[in-house]
Formats: structure tokens, C-alpha cells, sequence
């Protein structure tokens, strides 16, 4: 094993240590508080993809996603207001998939403040309400947390063993096609555990839980496309062999919204 691969092994067993005994072994309020927290620096990390001239200016980017996310606090009280802000960023995860494809090379400041408030803060929400409104949910909240690493760590070792065709060559030219189907079987397989330990059907839950990787390349790819247009390589160098925290949660931001949305249509939650 190469050491930078050591070094990335090492970081993830800590970091999946530290999740288990936050998520399971902390009250929700304190749960809250560490998954703001970590959305809170991936927004600090996040400003720096604006190219913005002072240290002020980022700061201030920073306020007004704490802005957003108690007004998205507050438009999610109902059921409706929750599935509209869901349904933007769906909306927007579209959006962004056709920016990929068709125009990776216009980006803009403006732009990439704009993606940062539809990943951020839609994501933000779909995770607090996943841990306090649901049954269990400091379990969902692992359970989407694992759907997405699983598929990560499928796609890297697939993608480096059989490895290919590239994806999108001009945002993100190590990530391949064989990469991506390797994670998303891999993520099937966490999809059908996660139907049996839930009690929800198969039939739907299989289904959606793809959809949710499927964004989750998508958040991916949009990070990676806003690092190259802002000259970086990585996010931040928090965690060794990995990045920064943007780096750890972009699928994440892609990935939560869509599963509690579609949990909401399929009336796991009301």
C-alpha cells in the first residue's frame, strides 16, 4: 500500500470512528451543532472558490449562509415549506449536471457563490431534519453518510483497477465511467441493507437511493469544477490524504436533499 493511499485509509477509519460516536452517541441538539459546524467550514472553504480580493469578504459570504439557513429553518416548519426548498435544490443538482456538460469553463464569481448557497444550505436542512423529525435519525443520517462514502470508495478503487473512458474529462480528468458504475454497485448493495434495517420496500427504496448517488457524483463534479476554476487542487487540507471539508461533504451536498425528498413522496415521513 502506498503511502498516500496509507494515509487516506488512516484518515477515513478516524473519521468514520468520530462520526459513529457523534451521530450515535450524542444528544440531536449536539448533533445540530457538529453538522452545522462542518457545513459552516465547507462554506468558509467554499468562499475561497469566489477568487474574493479580502479575508473580510469571505467572512461575510460565510454570514449570509448562516442567513439562508435559519430562513430555510423557518420556511421548513411545514411539510410543504421543506419539500419546496428540497425541490430547488433538485431543481438546481439539474441545473448543474447541464453546466457540466455543455459550458465547464463559464464560471464566474457570482456563479460560484450562487452553487454554494444551493449545495450548502439545502443540504444543511436535509440533514438536520433527517436526524430530529425521523424516527431513528441519527440512523438515517449514517445510513446517507455511508450510501455516499460507499460509492466513493467504489468509484476510487474501481476507477483504479478498471478505469477507463474518463467522465468529464474537462472538470475532472481522474474520475471515469467504469469509476462511477463500480461505486453506484457498491452503493446498491449499502441501498438494499439500508431497505431491511429501515422496513422500507425495495421496489422504491433501490430506486431512490441510486438517484441520491447519482446526484452525489454530481455535487462531485460541480465542487471540482469551481476548485479548477479557482487554480486549487483541494478545498482545504484538514483532514490528510483527503482535502478539506468541501472535499468530504461535496457528494454529501448532492446526495441528502434527494433521498429525504424522495422519503417524503414515498411517505416515510410526513
Amino acid at each position: 500500500m502506498s503511502g498516500t493511499l496509507q494515509t487516506r485509509v488512516v484518515t477515513a477509519v478516524v473519521l468514520a470512528a468520530t462520526l459513529l460516536v457523534i451521530l450515535l452517541g450524542l444528544p440531536s441538539w449536539a448533533t445540530v451543532v457538529v453538522l452545522t459546524a462542518l457545513l459552516l467550514a465547507g462554506a468558509w472553504e467554499w468562499s475561497a472558490f469566489l477568487r474574493l480580493p479580502q479575508r473580510a469578504w469571505r467572512l461575510g459570504y460565510v454570514l449570509l449562509i448562516v442567513a439562508l439557513l435559519w430562513g430555510a429553518w423557518q420556511v421548513s416548519a411545514s411539510a410543504a415549506g421543506r419539500d419546496w426548498v428540497l425541490g430547488l435544490a433538485v431543481g438546481w443538482w439539474l441545473v448543474a449536471l447541464g453546466w457540466i456538460v455543455f459550458a465547464p469553463r463559464r464560471v464566474s464569481a457570482w456563479s460560484a457563490a450562487l452553487a454554494g448557497v444551493l449545495a450548502l444550505v439545502p443540504s444543511w436542512l436535509a440533514l438536520v431534519r433527517l436526524r430530529l423529525v425521523f424516527p431513528h435519525g441519527a440512523q438515517w443520517v449514517l445510513f446517507v453518510m455511508v450510501l455516499v462514502w460507499a460509492a466513493d470508495i467504489g468509484a476510487f478503487f474501481c476507477g483504479r483497477r478498471f478505469g477507463r473512458v474518463l467522465l468529464a474529462p474537462t472538470v475532472s480528468p481522474g474520475k471515469t465511467w467504469e469509476g462511477a458504475l463500480g461505486g453506484t454497485t457498491v452503493s446498491a448493495l449499502v441501498a438494499v441493507a439500508g431497505s431491511a434495517w429501515f422496513h422500507v420496500p425495495l421496489v422504491t427504496f433501490l430506486p431512490l437511493c441510486l438517484a441520491a448517488v447519482g446526484f452525489s457524483i454530481v455535487g462531485d463534479l460541480t465542487e471540482s469544477l469551481l476548485k479548477r476554476f479557482a487554480g486549487m487542487k483541494d478545498s482545504g487540507s484538514v483532514f490528510p490524504g483527503h482535502g478539506g471539508v468541501m472535499d468530504r461533504i461535496d457528494s454529501l451536498t448532492g446526495a441528502a436533499p434527494v433521498l429525504l425528498l424522495g422519503l417524503s413522496l414515498l411517505g416515510v415521513v410526513a
